[in-house]
C-alpha cells in the first residue's frame, strides 16, 4: 500500500493531495451525516384525518398567533383623553364678542342696512377654526332688532349655559347632546321671535365642541406597551400539533408548515448547515497538517492514518444511530469513546488526537441527534470529549499493552461518572435494569476502546509503516531473529550495540528526542556485521585480523559495507523504515581514516571518496546521536585506563570532527544539544568505565 501511494505523492504536490483526501473525507461524512439534518415531513393535507400522532421536532415561534394576540391586546387598550380648562374660557369670550358685536353694529349706524352691514363685517374677521358662524340676513336682522335690554340678557343667558355645559368633559361623541342641551333651554329661557331665537341657538351649539381630548401620544404609548407585554406564542419541542385521529385544521396545518413538517416544505438549510458544520472541521484539520512540521513521507502517513480513523468513527457512529431507534434506553452510551483518541495518540501524536476528539464530539453530537433536541445532541459530544481526554491523559507513555488496558479502565469509569451525571440532570427515576445497562454501557465503551485500538494498531503500522511506541517495544525483544542472530554470530557487536544503545537513548531523552526509537535503532545498526563478522575487532578472537593480509582499499570496501548489507537484511525482514535509516546513516559519510591512512603510508593514489561510507548523513536527530555514540564507544572502549578528563577530551574531539566533516548538515540539531549530548555521554561513560578498587590476592 505504501508503495501505491509513494508513486501517487511524487506526481502531485501535498498541498493538493491533502485538499484532495479531506474532500473525499467530507463528502463521506456528508452523505453519512445528510439523514439526520433533514428531518421528518408528512404528507398531510388540510380537513384530513390525520394517520397518526405528530410532534413537534422543535422550538418554534408561531408569529402568526403572536400577532394575533398582540392585536387583542392592542385594542383593549382604553384611550387617553385629557381635559382642558381652557375651552371654557375661550368659548365664553367668544359668545361674549358676538353679542358685544350686535351691539357695536347697532350704535355705529343709524339705518338697518348700515347695521346689518357693519355687522357682518365684524363676523366676518372672526376665524371660522375658533366658531363657525353662519347666520342668514333675516337672522341677523332679527338680532339686530333686540334691543339692548334683551341683547344684555340673552347674552349672560348663552353664556350661562356654554359654560355650564363646558365645565363638564365632553368627548367628541358627546358633542352633538350637549348641543341639543343648550338648544333646549335658550328656546325654553329666552322667549324671543322665531328669527332671533334661531340665530341665538346657532350661536350655542356652535360654542359647544368636545373639552376631553384624545392624547395620541400617550395612547399610543399604552399601545405599544400592550404589544410589547404579549409574550411569543411559541410551538414547543415535543409538543403534539396533531393528534392521530383529529380533523387537520387549517391553524394545525400552519403550524405544520412553520415547522418545515409538510412534503412541500423540505428545507435546503439543514442541508447548508451541514455542508458548512463539515467544510469547518476540515478547514481545522487542514491547518493542522498543513503546519505540521514533519518530513513529507510521515506528515502523508499521519494524514492517511487520521482520516482513515475519523471516517471509521463516523461509520461506527452511524450503525449505532441506525439501531438506536430499536432500544428503550440510550444504546449510544455504548460507542467507544476513546477508540479514535486512542489510536491517532500511538500512530500520530497528541495534538492530532486532541483535535480529533474534539471534531468526532461535534459529529456525534449531530449523528446521534433527536428528534427533539435543538440542533446537536450535547450529551453524546460531552460523553465522547470526556472519555477522549480520560484516555490521553493516562496515555501519557505507552510502553506495555496493559497501559492501554489501564487506560482503558480509567475511561470506563469517566463514562460511568458522566452517565451518573446525565441520569441525575435529567431528574427521571430508572428502575434496577436500565442503571445496570448503563453502567455495563459505560465499561464496554471504555474496554472496547482500548480491545480495539489494539487490534487495529498492528493493521495500521502494518500498512503504514508506522512505529508506534509498541512496536519499538516488540522489536527490543532479545528473542528476535536478527538480535539472537547478532548475539550467537557477533557477540562482540552485539555487547556494542547495548552499549551505544544506553548512551544514545540517555542522550536523546535530555535533548527532547526520541530516546525509545534511538535504543531500538542502536541494537540493529550494526546487525550488518554478522555477514563477515570477523573482519570486526570486536569480533576477533586470538588476534587474528584478516585485515593485515589485505589491501587497504578491500579492507575499507568490506567495513563500510556493513551499513547497506545492515539494510538489506533488515529489508528482507520487514524492519521499520527508521530502522534501516539508522542503519545506513549511522556512519554518514565519514572518512574511514585508519584504511585511509594506511592506503596513503604504503603511497597510494586513492580518491578519497573512496574511502567514506555511502551515506547518506544523518537525516534525523536520532541518527545524528547513535552517530556520535556509536563512534564514542568504541573509541573509549580501545582506550587504556580511560579518565574523565581523557573522555570528555575526546567525545569533544568526535563531536568537532563530526561537525567539520559536515556531517550534522542534513538533519535538525543544534550546538546547543551537541553541547547536551557531549555532557550526557561523558557522564554515562564515567559511569560505565569507572575506577574499581585493587582487590588484594587471596593466599
Amino acid at each position: 500500500m505504501e508503495k501505491q501511494i509513494d508513486k501517487i505523492m511524487k506526481l502531485i504536490n501535498f498541498r493538493y493531495f491533502l485538499v484532495v483526501v479531506l474532500a473525499l473525507t467530507g463528502l463521506l461524512q456528508f452523505s453519512l451525516m445528510l439523514g439526520n439534518v433533514q428531518g421528518t415531513t408528512y404528507n398531510f393535507k388540510p380537513l384530513q384525518l390525520a394517520p397518526e400522532t405528530v410532534r413537534s421536532t422543535k422550538t418554534i415561534e408561531d408569529t402568526v398567533k403572536t400577532e394575533q394576540e398582540k392585536a387583542k391586546a392592542a385594542l383593549e387598550v382604553k384611550p387617553v383623553y385629557v381635559f382642558s380648562d381652557a375651552i371654557v374660557g375661550q368659548r365664553t369670550a367668544i359668545v361674549t364678542s358676538l353679542f358685544d358685536y350686535i351691539t357695536t353694529a347697532q350704535e355705529e349706524a343709524d339705518t338697518k342696512e348700515a347695521q346689518l352691514k357693519a355687522l357682518k363685517k365684524k363676523l366676518a374677521s372672526v376665524d371660522n377654526k375658533e366658531i363657525k358662524i353662519d347666520l342668514s340676513d333675516e337672522q341677523l336682522t332679527a338680532l339686530l332688532a333686540l334691543d339692548n335690554k334683551q341683547l344684555v340678557h340673552a347674552k349672560k343667558e348663552v353664556v350661562s349655559f356654554v359654560k355650564a355645559a363646558l365645565e363638564r368633559p365632553i368627548r367628541t361623541e358627546r358633542v352633538a347632546s350637549e348641543q341639543d342641551a343648550v338648544e333646549s333651554k335658550i328656546r325654553a329661557r329666552l322667549p324671543l321671535n322665531l328669527a332671533a331665537q334661531d340665530a341665538i341657538v346657532h350661536i350655542g351649539r356652535a360654542s359647544i365642541v368636545e373639552t376631553e381630548i384624545l392624547d395620541k401620544d400617550q395612547t399610543n404609548k399604552l399601545i405599544e406597551q400592550a404589544r410589547a407585554s404579549v409574550e411569543p406564542t411559541r410551538v414547543l419541542q415535543g409538543q403534539i400539533i396533531v393528534q392521530e385521529g383529529q380533523i387537520i385544521n387549517d391553524d394545525m396545518y400552519r403550524q405544520l408548515e412553520l415547522l418545515g413538517m409538510t412534503d412541500n416544505q423540505r428545507s435546503l438549510k439543514p442541508v447548508a448547515g451541514l455542508a458548512l458544520f463539515i467544510l469547518l472541521e476540515m478547514t481545522f484539520i487542514y491547518m493542522l497538517f498543513e503546519r505540521e512540521p514533519l518530513t513529507l513521507r510521515k506528515k502523508r502517513n499521519a494524514l492517511l492514518i487520521t482520516m482513515i480513523i475519523y471516517a471509521m468513527s463516523i461509520v461506527l457512529m452511524k450503525l449505532v444511530s441506525l439501531i438506536a431507534n430499536d432500544f428503550d434506553m440510550l444504546i449510544f452510551f455504548v460507542f467507544p469513546t476513546a477508540l479514535a483518541t486512542m489510536l491517532v495518540r500511538m500512530l500520530v501524536n497528541e495534538r492530532t488526537a486532541i483535535l480529533i476528539t474534539v471534531l468526532i464530539a461535534a459529529a456525534a453530537g449531530v449523528i446521534f441527534q433527536e428528534g427533539y433536541s435543538a440542533v446537536l445532541q450535547m450529551e453524546m459530544a460531552l460523553y465522547i470529549i470526556f472519555g477522549g481526554f480520560a484516555s490521553l491523559f493516562f496515555m501519557r507513555t505507552v510502553e506495555k499493552r496493559s497501559h492501554i488496558l489501564t487506560a482503558s479502565g480509567i475511561v470506563s469509569l469517566v463514562n460511568l461518572v458522566f452517565i451518573m451525571f446525565y441520569l441525575l440532570m435529567t431528574q427521571s427515576n430508572y428502575g434496577m435494569k436500565e442503571l445496570l445497562f448503563y453502567a455495563v454501557a459505560a465499561f464496554a465503551s471504555g474496554f472496547m476502546s482500548g480491545t480495539l485500538a489494539m487490534g487495529l494498531l498492528p493493521f495500521f503500522e502494518s500498512a503504514f509503516g508506522v512505529l508506534s511506541a509498541l512496536r519499538l517495544i516488540e522489536l527490543s525483544n532479545p528473542n528476535h531473529p536478527l538480535l539472537k542472530k547478532l548475539l550467537v554470530e557477533t557477540p562482540g557487536t552485539y555487547h556494542h550495540s547495548v552499549m551505544v544503545a544506553n548512551l544514545a537513548e540517555a542522550a536523546c531523552e535530555e535533548i527532547g528526542a526520541d530516546g525509545l526509537l534511538a535504543r531500538v535503532g542502536c541494537y540493529y545498526h550494526d546487525v550488518g556485521k554478522t555477514v563477515r563478522p570477523t573482519f570486526f575487532i570486536e569480533n576477533q578472537m586470538a588476534g587474528m585480523n584478516p585485515h593485515d593480509a589485505m589491501a587497504p582499499e578491500k579492507s575499507a570496501e568490506i567495513i563500510m559495507a556493513h551499513t547497506t548489507d545492515g539494510a538489506d537484511l533488515l529489508r528482507k525482514h520487514k524492519m521499520p523504515q527508521e530502522i534501516i535509516d539508522i542503519a545506513l546513516q549511522h556512519h554518514g559519510t565519514s572518512l574511514l581514516k585508519f584504511f585511509w591512512y594506511k592506503a596513503k603510508e604504503e603511497g597510494k593514489e586513492l580518491d578519497e571518496a573512496d574511502f567514506r561510507y555511502p551515506g547518506p548523513k544523518p537525516q534525523t536527530t536520532e541518527a545524528a546521536v547513535i552517530s556520535v555514540a556509536d563512534s564514542v564507544e568504541a573509541a573509549v572502549r580501545s582506550m587504556k585506563e580511560p579518565t574523565p578528563e581523557k573522555i570528555r577530551k575526546l567525545v569533544q574531539a568526535i563531536i568537532d570532527d563530526r561537525l567539520k566533516d559536515d556531517q550534522f548538515d542534513e538533519c535538525d540539531i543544534s550546538i546547543k544539544q551537541l553541547k547536551t549530548i557531549e555532557e550526557v555521554l561523558c557522564e554515562t561513560l564515567n559511569g560505565i568505565f569507572h575506577s574499581r578498587i585493587e582487590y588484594p590476592e587471596m593466599k
